[in-house]
């Protein structure tokens, strides 16, 4: 009989790479003016940021979808450093602050005391770069992850040349890196009036600005009310196809790129994963943290700062909402460490307009059931409607005839993760960034039910594609990687899986010397 399982992780030390008394994730105007502010408070503060990211990941369009309009300019890390650290000078304010600055490094996981894991020795955050990956120990965590591009479907979305609304920005302003050179925008509120301006600073040619609905006057800019996107042509994008409603006006508008800027997303994973409250609020972009007036979340020790508390038409469009939001859950922050530290200055996080009737709209306005939704797994409109395998697999059409989504109402509440594992929307490399609020909303209006009442899908460490060889160069604790070849005494752990198990095989205790049968 096996006693103490010396392959246990119990009791065993983690590896941390040191620790930190405030983490800040991500360097954009909140992120920064957080770090500078705990900083000066008295706080060791570091500051991580996942730009300039690997060409890798821009080809699959992680964090932003950057449409494959990035030159080759990319493939150079060191190159990229150098101007992600010249679009942003207050990097060099927090550097001379005293904060501990990481670009390039990726925030991909994070752990705290819970049910399952009573075995830390006290809250970590996984980082990786391009090379390895670590922990850090933290007290408290800033998020300031800000906003990603929303993805919404239309003829032709899937092809090169078509990108998001921070995807642009980050080509044109933080890369410096953009390809195009005549572009179409689509999407005429906040987001979509933020990329006209970039585009006419960088030199760029907008040759239209096209929405489903109302569209504001742009001077110089011809703008497109109540159309909608027919096609796109060419085998990356040479020209966009548009027309009204009923069809009428259809154009033909050539352009080398399009921007899909309909509207922006809170990137609330790292919340999500780290047990915090969200609620689902249409006014403030969709799923975002539960916070009080100083940007502190349902967790003790984390805070929410800038676009990832809830983005709003005055937030796009004015910087000093993020800087002041930053601030303010600096000092919460401090304060809560026992530092004297003043009240804050961002105030609570307040939404506008219900931005999720926008998206219905264009949903509804572009709702084909050819329509690819889930680019990754290549799973289109009428497929997720219809809750219907994957098209690789061979199945019985009549069979499935009589289900879809209206019938899984019929006997439940819907999920994304219901069917994310029958249709496999969601589950490509891209993390469902590109298809998982179109889903939601898909899943809502086919119920006829309110768009939060559909549950955000699960999620699960990494919050970024790592490679294997990245993760493999984990170091482990001394103890921990001692007995890590054998599991739970299992006899025939490393018995060939092409041959059967003898009956008599016995445990390998010369693997575990701390083990006894």
């Amino acid at each position: 009989m096996v006693g103490f399982d010396a392959t246990s992780i119990a009791g065993k030390g983690f590896a941390v790479e040191g620790h930190v008394g405030v983490v800040v994730i991500g360097a954009g105007p909140a992120g920064v003016a957080a770090a500078i502010e705990a900083a000066g408070l008295g706080l060791g503060v570091m500051l991580v940021d996942e730009h300039p990211v690997a060409s890798a990941l821009i080809g699959i369009d992680v964090p932003w979808m950057f449409g494959e309009r990035m030159d080759g300019a990319v493939r150079n890390q060191a190159r990229m450093v150098e101007r992600v650290v010249a679009a942003r000078p207050e990097l060099q304010v927090a550097v001379e602050a005293g904060v501990d600055v990481r670009l390039g490094v990726y925030a991909w996981s994070a752990f705290v005391e819970g049910p399952t894991s009573r075995a830390l020795p006290g809250p970590m955050l996984g980082l990786a770069d391009e090379e390895r990956a670590w922990f850090v120990g933290f007290d408290r965590m800033i998020v300031a992850a800000g906003a990603r591009d929303l993805g919404l479907a239309f003829p032709g979305w899937d092809l090169p040349g078509v990108m998001g609304a921070r995807g642009f920005a980050a080509a044109v302003g933080l890369y410096g890196a953009f390809s195009g050179r005549r572009i179409v925008v689509l999407g005429a509120g906040a987001a979509g009036t933020e990329v006209v301006r970039l585009a006419r600073g960088a030199g760029i040619e907008v040759v239209g600005v096209v929405d489903v609905e109302g569209g504001t006057a742009l001077a110089g800019v011809p703008v497109y009310a109540g159309y909608r996107v027919t096609g796109v042509e060419g085998v990356e994008v040479e020209a966009v196809t548009i027309a009204r409603g009923d069809g009428a006006g259809a154009m033909r508008i050539a352009c080398d790129t399009i921007v899909l800027a309909v509207d922006v997303v809170p990137v609330v994973e790292m919340f999500d994963l780290l047990g915090c409250r969200t609620v689902f609020d249409g006014g403030r972009g969709g799923w975002v943290p539960v916070v009080d007036e100083d940007g502190r979340c349902s967790r003790p020790g984390v805070y929410a700062a800038g676009d990832c508390a809830g983005v709003s038409d005055a937030a796009l469009g004015d910087v000093g909402l993020a800087v002041a939001a930053g601030r303010a859950a600096a000092r919460a922050a401090a304060r809560d460490a026992g530092l004297a530290a003043p009240m804050g200055e961002g105030g609570p996080v307040v939404g506008g307009l219900d931005r999720d009737m926008w998206r219905r709209a264009w949903l509804a306005a572009h709702g084909g059931p050819e329509v690819m939704v889930c680019r990754c797994e290549e799973v289109p409109l009428g497929d997720i409607v219809g809750v219907r395998p994957p098209r690789y697999l061979a199945y019985d059409a009549a069979k499935f005839a009589a289900r879809d989504v209206r019938t899984l109402a019929a006997e439940g509440p819907l999920n994304q993760d219901q069917v994310k594992r029958l249709t496999r929307a969601g589950m490509g490399a891209c993390q469902g960034r590109r298809c998982r609020e179109q889903v939601q909303a898909i899943l809502a209006m086919s119920g006829n039910q309110a768009t939060g009442s559909v549950p955000m899908p699960s999620y699960r460490a990494p919050l970024r594609p790592l490679p294997l060889s990245v993760l493999a160069a984990f170091e482990e604790s001394p103890e921990v990687k001692e007995n890590w070849t054998a599991w739970f005494g299992i006899a025939g752990q490393w018995h060939p899986h092409w041959e059967k198990v003898p009956e008599d095989l016995k445990y390998e205790t010369r693997w575990n010397p701390g083990v006894e049968e």
